[in-house]
Formats: C-alpha cells, structure tokens, sequence
C-alpha cells in the first residue's frame, strides 16, 4: 500500500484532490484512490467527491485532507473589528 506517504504529503500540503497527490507523488492516478479509499474507511482522511468541469468536459475527483487536523492560523493581522474605529 502507498498509504504512508499519501497521508505524509496530505499532512503536509493541506487539502488536495487526489489528481493532485498522484502527480506530486509519483503513484498512479488508480493506486492513490485505492489508497484513498482506505485512508478514508479507517478515518485518516476526510473526502469528498467533486465535479469540475474543463472545457465543458465533466471531471470527476476525490478533494481529500486528514481527518481532525487544523493547519495553524496564518501569521499576520487577522480581520475582526477595529477597536480605535469602534470607540470613535
């Protein structure tokens, strides 16, 4: 199974589409949904299946990320309201 390194690249990269983890990781597209679905009925990963449509042209896939996991907030200013506005 190829399912270590999936879940590897999943944990690292954040949510994908499965077209997107074969190409990075070298598996084919075929492998890495039988993976996925693994990962999936054990409840490593979260999954949905999406349509997207190129050139007219439906395409389906499986959008995929680890179950349970939050990447860290972003760094920076985050929105919310102004308080010196707000007192004004």
């Amino acid at each position: 199974m190829h399912s270590t390194p999936i879940l590897q690249y999943l944990k690292k990269h954040g949510q994908l589409l499965d077209s997107e983890i074969a190409s990075a990781t070298g598996l084919p597209l075929a492998e890495v949904r039988v993976s996925l679905d693994n990962l999936s009925a054990q409840g490593e990963i979260s999954r949905c299946s999406v349509t997207r449509f190129t050139d007219g042209k439906p395409v389906e896939s499986m959008l995929c990320r680890v179950s349970g996991y939050s990447p860290p907030a972003a760094p920076g200013r985050k929105a919310g309201a102004n308080t010196a506005a707000a007192s004004a």
